[in-house]
């Protein structure tokens, strides 16, 4: 029987581990796997941390580590062919890992991740974004340019191949740590069939709005190591664009030019078209698309307001020459 190690980081995740744990369970043996489950811990103050190690779990207690960091260590002490990344929010569906492991064995894909929804309980805006990543025009497996870690599988030797997450990138880690497997030549696949269920959505727009401004906040350290390339730098050039029109329109707003107002101001909502065009309208679902349209809009601005503090925080950790 093979045998898989499951890495999960938690912090105060309480009132979803359980579950969690048990649906984790119950994929491996319906694929017939020896599981571990190892939680990486970031000094949860709740129950998390109790429920895990009733649930069978090891748990790793490593406070005032970045997520990536969380999952090296866990990745450390794993002993598993097979390595799976989950979130300590996520439910993988029953079927999950066999099917993973079909792909895999099929010779299709060297590193897969399953597409996820939030549930039907989660407010719109929290629907609307999780399933702006899911592909109905594609088959039920196809090539992906990156994966997320929420829900990731991958023989352990390929995970040790490229060393790991990024010890020290805050965001951000799992389109790094699979642009670098990618680049290492391992073969990328996403799987649409089973769907995971996400149930750490956002509950509030302030907490929606909270954790956007904190994604956007590793695209510095990724051009440091990565180099400039468009697919890095694609987006936060479409947030300096519209910061841009949008000061142009207020600058004209301030000279009583209504015209240009107006015009520069529809030329700002341009680029949130664009990319709501570009992930909804393969779901042939115009609200879809108008949900999304608002969502990258104010996502546009919190990302380059992310991009700028980047910039001023690079600026001031710079020594000064004398």
């Amino acid at each position: 029987m093979s045998q898989i190690s499951v890495v999960i980081p938690m912090f105060n995740e309480a009132r979803h581990i359980a579950r969690t744990l048990r649906a984790v369970r119950q994929a491996a043996q319906a694929a017939n796997l020896d599981c571990e489950v190892i939680i990486a811990d970031n000094g949860s103050s709740d129950q998390g941390p109790q429920i895990a190690r009733e649930l069978g779990a090891q748990v790793l207690v490593l406070p005032g580590l970045v997520i990536g960091a969380l999952r090296n260590r866990g990745a450390a002490v794993a002993s598993g062919t097979w390595l799976a990344f989950i979130d300590a929010d996520m439910e993988m569906p029953k079927n999950g890992f066999s099917l993973l492991l079909d792909v895999e064995a099929r010779g299709h894909a060297d590193v897969l991740a399953l597409e996820c929804l939030a549930p039907t309980e989660a407010p719109w805006f929290a629907q609307a974004w999780q399933r702006r990543h899911t592909h109905p025009d594609k088959p039920a497996t196809h090539r992906a340019k990156w994966l997320p870690t929420a829900n990731l599988l991958m023989r352990k030797s390929w995970f040790e191949q490229v060393g790991g997450f990024h010890p020290t990138l805050r965001t951000g880690e799992d389109k790094e740590l699979t642009m670098r497997l990618a680049d290492a030549g391992a073969r990328l696949m996403m799987v649409s069939q089973p769907i995971a269920l996400h149930w750490g959505y956002e509950g509030s727009w302030g907490e929606w709005l909270g954790k956007e401004m904190w994604r956007q906040g590793s695209h510095m350290q990724l051009l440091r190591d990565h180099g400039a390339s468009l697919r890095l730098l694609r987006f936060p050039l479409f947030a300096m664009a519209v910061w841009l029109l949008d000061l142009i329109a207020l600058v004209a707003l301030f000279t009583d030019d209504l015209e240009i107002t107006l015009l520069f101001a529809l030329l700002s909502a341009l680029p949130a078209l664009v990319l709501a065009l570009r992930q909804g309208f393969k779901h042939r679902d115009l609200l879809f698309v108008m949900q999304l349209w608002g969502l990258h809009w104010i996502r546009l601005h919190l990302a380059g307001a992310a991009f700028v503090l980047n910039l001023c925080q690079k600026n001031a950790r710079r020594p000064a020459r004398g």
